[in-house]
């Protein structure tokens, strides 16, 4: 019989059910019946296992029995065959007289004290007599806690239904007696790979964000009940990245019952050396030297009675291997506050005064406000953001702020913390410090760096850019007045700040201030503003030199000038950011990624394309909710280019309500543009001319930032197409008129493509050779193809000859690129001139990896970084619809994570 597909499918456990369903489907063939025993620690899901075992077999027709043995039933004889065989019993009128009064008096029906031999040969001919209707399963749960007396029971039905149509399927421990004694059919039930946990985790909870993701992936090794159970320890804020996970996650009742359960039988000595091998973690303790905290001369003795238990080993780097991280947390989560303190004080005392672990213990054993010890750990936190770790040196601020006596230096501290936290990918939680921050009265003297940091937080996570302009020019009076505390290079990075701000939402009054300063920060904070208010021929250069002649220690200040200076002239720059790969955290890393991702959009590296989406899902999984709409813009491109229209809407709604609340201009003209870039592939002209003219009339350029250069190209090719050669060449000469084409090599190439277009017909030869001779025309794949395509339909309509070269050279290219519509037109002009165009097979209608279309749209939409609830509100669905939808995708895509979602459907 085919396995009933309504089953549900287990996570990582197709070896378990197949055996399962193996055993069976042998029963109801009538062959024979078998035994399976599930071998396992606590919450590896072997109860799981039972679970879906008796789905499966009542849809096929088995009845079911099921005993779960107890810790407190352990003593009561008979208990755990009375729960399974009792509703059998009113069918016990075929037994023999001695049959049936074993039974009822192993059930207390009737006084006897009858042997286990008697009460085993009534039961088994019980299942002779039940098997007659249906085959039987007997569930046996938690084996090593079942009674003595049933335990025996069950051992004998093992051996003597192997001629019958029954299955038992038994789960215990790995040390349980029925481990040693029902050898046959023992399946080891291991804990699942990475992942299957990642699956399981993603699945059960889909909105987790990504640090405490990965830290309860890390904790649970694979056990499915922790994967579930540890999360629902943690705070709303924890869950969702706004506050910091704890030093140790909390186990909660069950979890800790079922790995401290051992705990309460050790001695206090033992006790005090598994609490000391629990947090003695890390290389610094290698070769036993947290032993040294033990001062004990019975440690080794402890240590042989730890590992004589099975809960941990000294492995040969002299670290305490426990038998489960688990077990390790229940350790620590089991003893008293009292009990840790003193533990991470004896490690500390263990550790050489210069040792950096040594700081760690002793602000762990800390209880009192200690401005000494603050000091040390403030001083720690920014060498660690010195060498990349901002997030690492952010937890490490905030310890310091809680051991601050003074509120000043403790508020001081806090806002550091918020800000290394932002710069170390935890934005979620500088904005849940920044909110703690303004519920209290923030000192004078910090006044400039909380400024920061609320601009920070709104800027990056509640994009937001209204508070950029009202507290940023203040906080850089202040940072550049005559003996200013500047918070060590703070004045580049609030610098920085407002230049964003400005060439998003092209606020006058932030580009006054940023000209007001334009002297008190760096050269490559000239360099941007330049760049994004008055480029030159020499900007690009600039940038390059400047770069070149950075030191090591005036990269991280400079880098998000340098490429925010790029993007500004729109120029790939893959050696610049390629240095910025080394160590930094995520806010320079993210920026990076951005200009990767639009760098692969100009040069035609569109097969990337899906790169955007999974760096906007990561964005959002950190609280970078403008990086994600950015990287969600730049996918748009690569929509906008293919003609994909209805997924360039799909972006635009996703996106666009946001960028309008912040008054992003710079992403609302872009949308706008890429409206009329789709447009144009679909050869809608005039409807592609009103779009770019939303943006900037021709002849006019439009003012704030310098992306008209990006729309020449557009909007020449739709006034042309329309009709409107005079207003294509004013718009031209309006370029020329402000030098854009000298400002980089891209700028020169698309107002040389555009000439051509616009030419008139004596110029046209000429002018489409020298945009084919531009230096690095071949790079920018895209617009080289359209140049070939229009080039070509230029010489075929007028009868010359070499049409057909850049139409096939166009062809080929838009092929690559999967640019359907402009592939089509290619070959329409072949075919225009007597070439045969062999087209490609159509593909399959149905969804790709065999999802269902209702599967495909969800898959699509959760790819965008659509939550569960907003897919179900466009799809009038609840969320948990969707979620079961995307259960059954992962596994048919091949992927654990919603971030692999936007690869998958890419490479179908």
């Amino acid at each position: 019989m085919a396995e009933d597909r309504r089953v549900p499918v287990l996570v990582g456990r197709r070896r378990e059910t197949e055996l399962l369903t193996a055993a069976l489907v042998q029963a109801v063939d009538g062959a024979s019946g078998s035994t399976v025993l599930l071998r396992g620690d606590p919450g590896v899901g072997k109860s799981a296992l039972l679970a879906w075992a008796e789905r499966a077999a009542r849809e096929r027709g088995f009845t079911v029995l099921r005993a779960v043995g107890t810790e407190a039933e352990t003593d009561l004889a008979f208990g755990a065959l009375h729960q399974a065989f009792w509703a059998l019993l009113s069918r016990s009128g075929t037994l023999s007289a001695h049959q049936r009064d074993a039974l009822e008096s192993a059930f207390g029906v009737r006084s006897g004290t009858p042997s286990g031999f008697a009460v085993g040969t009534a039961a088994l001919a019980l299942l002779e007599e039940v098997v007659r209707t249906a085959p039987v399963l007997l569930l046996l749960d938690d084996l090593h806690w079942i009674d003595s007396s049933s335990a025996t029971v069950f051992a004998f039905l093992h051996r003597r239904c192997a001629e019958l149509p029954v299955v038992i399927v038994g789960a215990t421990r790995p040390d349980g007696p029925a481990a040693r004694t029902w050898s046959a059919g023992a399946v080891d039930v291991q804990a699942l790979h990475q992942a299957d946990a990642a699956l399981l985790l993603g699945t059960c909870y889909p909105e987790l964000a990504a640090p405490a993701r990965d830290r309860v992936l890390a904790e649970a090794a694979g056990n499915p009940l922790a994967l579930v159970e540890l999360p629902r320890q943690l705070a709303a804020g924890q869950q969702r990245g706004t506050a910091p996970l704890p030093e140790r996650l909390p186990l909660g009742r069950k979890l800790e019952r079922m790995f401290a359960e051992r705990l309460g039988e050790v001695t206090p000595e033992v006790g005090r050396v598994l609490l000391l091998g629990a947090l003695a973690t890390g290389p610094d303790f290698s070769d036993g030297g947290w032993l040294r905290a033990v001062a004990d001369e019975n440690a080794r003795e402890a240590l042989e009675r730890i590992e004589a238990d099975g809960l941990a080993r000294l492995d040969p780097a002299g670290h305490l291997v426990f038998r489960h991280p688990l077990v390790r947390a229940a350790v620590v989560s089991a003893a008293s506050d009292t009990a840790r303190r003193e533990a991470h004080r004896a490690l500390s005392e263990a550790l050489a005064p210069d040792d950096p672990r040594r700081l760690a213990h002793e602000a762990a054993a800390a209880l009192l406000p200690d401005e000494e010890l603050a000091h040390r750990l403030q001083e720690a936190g920014r060498d660690l953001t010195r060498r990349g770790g901002d997030a690492e040196g952010a937890l490490l601020l905030e310890r310091a702020a809680a051991l601050s006596p003074s509120s000043c230096d403790r508020a001081r501290r806090l806002i550091w913390a918020a800000v290394m936290s932002a710069h170390g990918g935890q934005l979620r939680h500088t904005a849940a410090l920044v909110e703690e921050l303004k519920a209290s009265t923030v000192p004078e003297g910090v006044a400039a760096l909380f400024a920061y940091a609320v601009v920070y937080a709104d800027q990056s996570h509640h994009v937001d850019f209204a508070s950029s302009a009202a507290l940023l020019p203040t906080a850089l009076d202040t940072l550049t007045a005559p003996g200013a505390d500047t918070f060590g290079g703070l004045v580049e990075q609030t610098y920085f700040k407002l230049l964003l701000a400005a060439s998003y939402t092209d606020d006058p009054w932030a580009w006054r201030a940023l000209e007001r300063h334009r002297e008190n920060v760096s050269e490559a904070g000239r360099l941007c503003l330049r760049a994004w208010t008055d480029p030159g021929p020499d900007t690009a250069t600039a940038l390059r030199e400047v770069a070149g002649r950075l030191t090591e220690e005036q990269e991280a200040g400079a880098a998000w000038l340098l490429l925010w200076t790029a993007s500004a002239l729109d120029c790939p720059e893959g050696d610049l950011w390629q240095r910025f790969t080394g160590p930094h955290g995520y806010a320079t890393q993210g920026s990076v990624a951005k200009a990767k991702c639009h760098q692969d959009f100009l040069l035609g590296h569109w097969e990337q394309a899906a790169v955007c989406l999974r760096e906007a899902e990561i964005a959002d999984e950190l609280g970078y909710h403008t990086n994600a709409l950015m990287f969600r813009q730049y996918y748009a491109h690569f929509l906008a280019g293919r003609g994909d229209e209805a997924g360039l809407r799909e972006i635009e709604q996703a996106i666009r309500p946001a960028a309008t609340r912040a008054r992003m201009r710079y992403v609302l003209d872009r949308l706008t543009h890429l409206r009329g870039l789709a447009a144009l592939a679909h050869q809608r002209y005039e409807e592609a001319y009103a779009h770019f003219c939303e943006i900037t009339p021709p002849g006019r350029l439009p003012g704030g930032p310098p992306w008209h250069h990006a729309l020449v190209f557009d909007l020449v090719t739709a006034a042309v197409h329309t009709g409107r050669h005079e207003e294509a060449r004013a718009h031209l000469a309006a370029g020329r008129t402000a030098r854009s084409a000298e400002i980089s090599g891209r700028h020169a190439f698309l107002y040389a493509a555009a000439t051509a277009l616009a030419a008139t017909e004596d110029e046209a030869d000429d002018a489409y050779r020298a945009a084919y001779a531009v230096p690095g025309a071949e790079r920018w794949v895209f617009d080289l193809a359209r140049l070939r395509l229009a080039h070509g339909s230029w010489l075929r309509r007028r009868h010359r000859p070499g049409a057909r070269e850049p139409l096939r050279a166009a062809h080929h290219t838009f092929r690559r690129l999967q640019a359907a519509p402009w592939a089509r037109r290619c070959e329409e002009e072949l075919r225009a001139t007597g070439e045969s165009v062999t087209l490609p097979p159509d593909g399959p209608a149905e969804g790709p990896s065999g999802l269902t279309g209702q599967e495909l749209r969800i898959a699509r939409l959760a790819a965008t970084g659509l939550t569960n609830k907003e897919i179900g509100r466009r799809l009038q669905l609840s969320p948990r619809t969707v979620g079961a939808h995307l259960y059954k995708v992962f596994p048919k895509l091949g992927i654990t994570s919603r971030a692999a979602l936007a690869h998958a459907l890419d490479g179908t």
